[in-house]
């Protein structure tokens, strides 16, 4: 039975978390998967925002769509 005699491993993680911790890492950077994480998240947080102030500015331009001058 793979969960009933599963080994606690609570302890070793939290003495990993810690020691990174305590290391001044930013708790988002500790976990080796973060990269993954993150990446995705950031391409879509700053394309969002660049997308947005791309919009704003033709807005004020005059344009009132994406790509074309009417």
């Amino acid at each position: 039975m793979g969960m009933i005699d599963a080994k606690n491993r609570v302890t070793e993680h939290q003495r990993f978390y810690q020691a990174a911790y305590k290391a001044h890492t930013r708790l988002w950077k500790i976990n080796p998967r973060s990269n993954w994480y993150m990446a995705p998240y950031l391409v879509a947080l700053w394309g969002g925002f660049g997308a947005t102030l791309y919009a704003a500015s033709r807005k004020v331009a005059g344009h009132n769509t994406w790509f074309s001058k009417e």
